[in-house]
């Protein structure tokens, strides 16, 4: 085949595209069957006779022939499945694949000029690829390393083979068009295959963009020349390019293919050098690379070329005005690092204040909802990143807040049926994330005063009373509708991730007020616990919101992980610790068996902490506030910790409960020995004798108020001698605690420091004087030894 025919064949192969990169059949599959249904039967006749040559073409010129036949019957990017796939059996990726090695090591054997293989190459590419199967297909994905490397670098063949190409076809050689009068650079290809014009087949090589664009002159660390300028690309060669890049980006494994093949740094080089179209479709590509699960891997593994695309970004954005800046709002939070996977030693603060400084503007004027929305996303997510410290004055931080609870109530306080589109959706959980960053400041005492340098960034500096009242205000009044907004959900939206997400700004909420709302706090418990129950009961059910959870990188960021159904639970734990704590949310808690819930909880994450080896974590502070909202439960509800078997099962899981084969008597026993040694006898500190006795200061305040808020008969030694799970009086006796303790303690020291503990010990005394001989006889003997301190007899 002629080069003349080859380049007439170049045209035609080139799937059909728009400026966009995308097909212009806007229903491709569709049009291309409505092209294969429009032929003629003759028409069709000479389809199978190319399909069939092409089938059993000899050589790479016959292969090249019927393809271009069938292009002109039909062109590429109207081929129906049926058609691409029989030509991707007849030809197979390695065709266009040689074409491209071909073209970058500058072979004379093909008889063509570089530019005419690579945009045949690169369109036999972009037309195959217009199949998901052949997209995903190993031998394509072999291509991407080229492809890259030419959208960064530019078609960097040897010009002087290309020059003794034209001299031997009798041309005036030409001047350099696309490079720099003597450059002389070529692509640094490792590979020994053949060139184009053999029928051997021959695999693009799997390396890196910086390995296939390097030049043979001097270069950067990153593979970017240093002295000479950047050969620009042919636009509808960079079209193809690009088209493969992006329908490769959209499989389901896509962007981990992409990154794996040096996707991230060949994209942001191309941005640096301006290629062709580098701009309107590499950006968009690396907004998808960096918009997934790939984020946090894109990020470690190229901090610095994404930092300097992050820094561009936000000067174009910063420098754009109208429109187009409001335009801009949702093309940025892209390329943002997550919260907590910032580069070591990396400073964001300028860009973080150049891009406050371009929002605020926005914030103060006067938006439509759909241009509002935009703007609030990116200031949530600059919030999660660097917290109030640059957001700027705040008077303005306030507005911030004012805005964001303003758009929660009017998109919450709709009536019952109202179903809120996906794009409210996502503005509401911005606004959610601006309101949880407030909390933490208006609702402590470090929002209203001047902040020290020690104290964290989150802080909103110089926020008045005044303000802080402002804002606590606003943030009521937006909490009144989330509440409202939750008492309509139902079980069938349990998994619906905009529901998580209100659920888990609620629970933030309630951790940090615990005196606004009440009743309509109380009145939503039952959603809450019901929330809480089942997806803690329910985990495989939440596939979706757990996809949505990973994307969202909602969760810990110092300690990433998937999903599960605790998490729900593990937001609303604070709450509970501070409504078990007050009389009338209790008294609902229980109707709800939540100590049934929290004990539940434990015993799944003991044995997750248990199957890791317990080395996982140091301890877990979610465990820990479930123990408390517990100890609230077991203090001031003696008589349901009693009577609840849940208790039971707690008092089993806290005795360390050994293997099968040992009598569980040994795993309490062991328990309650600890706690009479530990705990009783290092509750009071008699050293100071023969003054009173004191409560020992890392016993002072184990429950509320210290160790003597404790009631006499809810909790304290005297609940020790209760239960019929083991006989205590022997521990009693062994451990030496009514004898060689309190009973000497009592004798030494002239007062016990609150009637709370006299209670708990006169019970105590009381249970062991009349149900055990030794204990009576101790007891006694110490009343007749102290008849002369009346106050010791009447405590015991």
């Amino acid at each position: 085949m002629t080069a003349l025919a080859m380049a007439e064949g170049t045209c035609i192969v080139s799937s059909e595209s728009d400026s966009s990169g995308q097909h212009t059949g806007s229903e491709e599959g569709e049009g291309a069957q409505q092209a294969i249904d429009a032929l003629s039967a003759a028409q069709r006749e000479v389809l199978e006779r190319c399909l069939h040559t092409l089938t059993h073409a000899k050589n790479d010129s016959h292969t090249l022939a019927a393809l271009l036949l069938i292009t002109r019957l039909c062109p590429a990017g109207q081929l129906d499945s049926a058609t691409l796939r029989r030509i991707f059996e007849a030809v197979g990726l390695s065709l266009p694949a040689r074409l491209l090695v071909t073209a970058v090591r500058g072979s004379d054997a093909s008889g063509l000029p570089p530019e005419e293989l690579l945009s045949l190459g690169t369109a036999l590419l972009a037309a195959l690829s217009t199949d998901p199967d052949m997209a995903a297909h190993p031998q394509l994905l072999t291509t991407i390393p080229l492809l890259l490397g030419l959208l960064a670098d530019g078609p960097k063949w040897s010009l002087q083979k290309q020059a003794q190409h034209q001299a031997r076809q009798g041309m005036e050689p030409d001047q350099p068009s696309q490079a720099e009068d003597g450059e002389q650079s070529s692509q640094s290809i490792n590979t020994t295959k053949e060139p184009v014009q053999d029928t051997a087949g021959v695999k693009a090589p799997a390396q890196d963009a910086k390995s296939t664009t390097g030049s043979e002159e001097g270069t950067a660390e990153n593979g970017a020349p240093t002295s000479h300028s950047t050969v620009k690309l042919d636009e509808a060669l960079a079209t193809d390019c690009y088209q493969v890049l992006i329908t490769v980006c959209a499989l389901p494994r896509g962007p981990d293919q992409l990154l794996a093949r040096g996707a991230v740094p060949a994209l942001c080089r191309a941005l640096e050098q301006k290629q062709t179209l580098s701009h309107e479709k590499g950006l968009p590509l690396l907004g998808a690379l960096l918009s997934g699960k790939t984020k946090e891997r894109a990020w470690s593994k190229h901090p610095a070329e994404l930092l300097s695309l992050l820094a561009r970004v936000s000067q174009d954005f910063c420098r754009a005005t109208g429109l187009t800046q409001l335009d801009m709002c949702a093309l940025v939070p892209q390329f943002l690092p997550l919260p907590g996977g910032t580069p070591k030693d990396t400073d964001l603060t300028p860009t973080m204040v150049s891009l406050w400084v371009a929002l605020r503007p926005m914030l103060q004027a006067k938006l439509t909802p759909d241009q509002l929305g935009p703007v609030l996303v990116l200031s949530a997510c600059l919030l999660d990143l660097c917290g109030w410290e640059p957001v700027g004055p705040p008077k303005f931080c306030c507005l911030l807040v004012n805005r964001a609870c303003v758009e929660v109530r009017m998109g919450l306080e709709e009536p019952p049926d109202t179903e809120l589109s996906p794009q409210l959706q996502q503005t509401l959980t911005a606004c959610y994330r601006v309101m949880e960053a407030a909390m933490e400041q208006a609702c402590s005492s470090q929002g209203v005063t001047q902040q020290s340098d020690a104290q964290p960034q989150t802080a909103i500096t110089g926020l008045s009373l005044q303000q802080s009242r402002q804002v606590l205000r606003v943030l009521e009044e937006a909490f009144s509708a989330v509440i409202y907004h939750l008492q309509q959900v139902d079980l069938s939206r349990y998994s619906d991730p905009f529901i998580f997400a209100t659920f888990r700004s609620l629970c933030a909420w309630l951790a940090e007020e615990t005196s606004c709302l009440k009743e309509e706090v109380t009145a939503l418990l039952p959603f809450l616990m019901g929330y809480a129950r089942s997806h803690l009961q329910g985990e495989s059910q939440d596939q979706g919101l757990s996809n949505w959870m990973s994307e969202m990188s909602v969760g810990d960021c110092s300690q990433r992980g998937a999903w599960t159904g605790k998490d729900a639970l593990r937001y609303l734990l604070p709450a509970l610790c501070h409504l078990s704590a007050e009389d009338t949310p209790r008294k609902v808690l229980l109707t709800l068996d939540t100590p049934a819930l929290l004990v539940t909880f434990l015993s799944q994450g003991w044995g997750d902490l248990r199957g890791k080896g317990g080395a996982a974590l140091s301890r877990d502070p979610s465990m820990e506030t479930a123990c408390s909202a517990l100890l609230n439960f077991a203090v001031t509800e003696p008589e349901r910790v009693r009577k609840d078997p849940c208790f039971r099962s707690l008092e089993s899981l806290l005795s360390f409960k050994p293997a099968p084969k040992a009598p569980v008597e040994a795993g309490q026993r062991r328990f309650f020995s600890a706690a009479l040694r530990c705990l009783l006898r290092g509750a009071l500190d008699s050293s100071s004798r023969p003054g009173p006795v004191r409560v020992t200061p890392a016993l002072g305040g184990v429950v509320g108020g210290g160790w003597g808020a404790v009631e006499a008969g809810s909790a304290g030694p005297g609940r020790l001698c209760e239960g019929p799970a083991l006989d205590h009086q022997p521990l009693v006796r062994e451990e030496g605690w009514l004898n060689n303790h309190t009973l000497t303690m009592l004798g030494s020291c002239s007062a016990l420091p609150d009637p709370h503990t006299h209670g708990a010990l006169e019970e105590a005394s009381a249970q062991w004087h009349s149900s055990a001989p030794f204990c009576r006889q101790e007891i006694s003997v110490l009343v007749k030894s102290s008849a002369r301190e009346p106050w010791v007899a009447w405590a015991i």
